[in-house]
């Protein structure tokens, strides 16, 4: 991945360095705004990275001691977040093909103790609309949806559908300030109570809660103004290198790409694939990378991880250990051009 930056980023920094207001001014104010417009959404609030922005929202809505369903196809940063904010996260597994946890996967997990999920939505495939009836059910979800900034469901984007639900500005993100998050939701009360919970606990000129330091600073939320300019263009772009993509691999046997949801855009944070044959993956990772190639794994299956082994669980997790055993992630980036794609997958296909 390579973000898409140019002199349009320096020139909105300037701004904030001629107004001497370096954090938590007018720019990271109009940047939460814009965002919450972008996806819908009556409130926003900005945050150091998507990892802060879920651990503000753990703690906001209190899962201090109270099991959190979360999905374990995901980077650590779901569930230490969980942890961070005195959770007990119960790993759950994803759908295979969409790389989603789904409806049917929570309603099998759920017992007396569930009030809390943490669905991740990845690498720009959204959860499906059938998901938020959870909700109905008594379940308050808190989204992951770090890769997912500008994906829709329907004519809706996410950002609009959960209780709270996070974004990151990280680089390899669809639109970037470096490092940087948001929370978007449209409950009033949620959102005051993460704003004061990422600045100190403080409420007008008293330190009413707990909190801590998770403001934005102006000079990040100035790039992440910049770039929200031209979110639609990006994604657009990636659309179109996916599709070159689709056709490309079409003809390799061994793999799949990640099924869409339905009725859905897919952004394509990540053009994310899996390898139907076993032990193939690091093969044809270690060969692109001979030929200065980058890739990814997709992420991880936590439980498979020393850090997460001692998490509830519930079942095998089947299909997020298959994935991350053979979940590959391709180059998808502004400067990637068709003769690179090209190389690419005729490198994957002459594997075998």
């Amino acid at each position: 991945m390579r973000p898409a930056i140019d002199r349009n980023e320096l020139n909105f920094i300037k701004e904030v360095f001629k107004s001497k207001i370096l954090t938590e001014g007018n720019f990271a104010r109009k940047f939460e705004l814009e965002i919450a417009r972008y996806v819908h959404a009556r409130y926003a609030v900005a945050t150091t990275s998507a990892t802060t922005a879920l651990h503000t929202c753990l703690e906001t809505v209190r899962v201090r001691g109270k099991k959190v369903m979360v999905s374990d196809f995901t980077f650590p940063a779901s569930v230490q977040a969980i942890i961070l904010a005195g959770g007990k996260p119960l790993l759950v597994d994803v759908d295979r093909h969409t790389m989603n946890v789904n409806r049917n996967i929570i309603e099998n997990a759920i017992d007396d103790e569930t009030g809390f999920v943490v669905p991740v939505s990845l690498f720009g495939n959204p959860l499906e609309h059938d998901f938020y009836k959870l909700r109905k059910q008594g379940i308050m979800i808190v989204e992951d949806a770090a890769t997912n900034l500008g994906t829709k469901i329907g004519d809706k984007f996410v950002g609009s559908f959960a209780d709270l639900t996070c974004f990151s500005f990280h680089p390899r993100k669809i639109i970037t300030t470096g490092e940087g998050g948001m929370i978007t939701t449209n409950n009033k009360s949620l959102a005051y109570r993460c704003k004061t919970y990422k600045q100190f606990g403080k409420t007008n000129d008293d330190f009413v809660y707990m909190g801590t330091n998770y403001k934005l600073s102006d000079i990040l939320a100035a790039v992440g103004l910049s770039q929200l300019k031209k979110i639609e263009k990006i994604i657009k772009k990636r659309i179109l290198m996916a599709k070159i993509y689709d056709e490309l691999l079409s003809k390799v046997n061994f793999i799949t790409p990640q099924e869409h949801t339905p009725n859905s855009r897919h952004t394509y944070q990540s053009y994310t694939c899996y390898i139907t044959q076993p032990n193939l993956r690091n093969k044809i990772r270690k060969i692109l990378s001979m030929k200065n190639v980058e890739t990814q794994i997709g992420t991880y299956a936590l439980h498979c991880l020393p850090a997460f082994r001692n998490c509830m669980k519930k079942g095998s997790l089947k299909n997020s250990e298959f994935l991350y055993k053979n979940s590959i992630s391709l180059p998808l980036h502004e400067e990637l051009t068709t003769e690179n794609q090209e190389f690419i997958c005729k490198t994957i296909k002459g594997v075998i």
